[in-house]
């Protein structure tokens, strides 16, 4: 059972938030998914797992929980407008972002990727799922330049474990959510989906009757990618 995330108040203390060194890639037999290793998907997609990439840290999340202007969305859906069931922030090109550790991580992933991208990071969106009840449903990141063309996106989750579900948009047979693929990813773990993932693939964070305390992801993005 999941238990609830519990910031420390010893964070900056004892544990010193630092980032781990994310390793040379290393391609994944079979296409499995393990921690470090690239699995290769279906179409020229792929997704790297590294579990803790931040250690410590545990105060960020009721940090920018506190700090960032988050902002409640609305969205048609057939004959009504609902609230969309998450809060969000986007930082564009050079907006000032609301804490350093997210600053540094927005150099550390254009460091390690950025050859094999041809460009950095530059934009950095947050959604907020205040508990169990909030969530995403299945989509690509393929508004802009990610419908045509092979990106990355790079996904930093904090605080409460959710589980992220990948799935191929075209399922051969039929097949529904038998063919999803599962990343229970909790605090400091780090998913970058690359290659034609955005636009042949589509993940979503389900409604979880078992995660009681907020969970907060950070998405690091190329320009033109959201």
């Amino acid at each position: 059972m999941t238990a609830a995330f519990q910031p420390t108040l010893f964070d900056s203390a004892v544990d010193r938030p630092c980032y781990r060194p994310l390793p040379p890639v290393v391609h994944a037999a079979g296409g499995s998914a393990g921690a470090g290793a690239r699995a290769h998907l279906a179409e020229g997609a792929w997704v790297e797992l590294h579990p803790n990439w931040l250690r410590g840290a545990e105060a960020l999340p009721d940090r920018l929980a506190q700090s960032v202007d988050w902002r409640a969305e609305r969205r048609a859906m057939y004959d009504r407008v609902v609230d969309v069931p998450r809060l969000v922030r986007f930082y564009g090109e050079g907006e000032p972002l609301p804490h350093p550790l997210i600053t540094q991580g927005l150099s550390l992933l254009s460091d390690h990727f950025g050859a094999e991208l041809g460009e950095p990071f530059r934009t950095v969106g947050m959604c907020r799922y205040r508990d169990g009840s909030d969530s995403v449903a299945w989509h690509g990141d393929d508004i802009g330049r990610g419908r045509t063309e092979d990106t990355m996106v790079a996904i930093l989750s904090l605080g409460t474990e959710r589980t992220l579900l990948l799935r191929p948009r075209r399922r051969p047979g039929g097949a529904g959510r038998s063919a999803s693929l599962r990343f229970p990813l909790g605090h400091g773990d780090l998913i970058v989906m690359g290659g034609s993932c955005q636009r042949s693939w589509e993940h979503c964070i389900p409604k979880s009757a078992r995660a009681r305390g907020p969970r907060i992801s950070v998405q690091f993005r190329p320009r033109g990618v959201r």
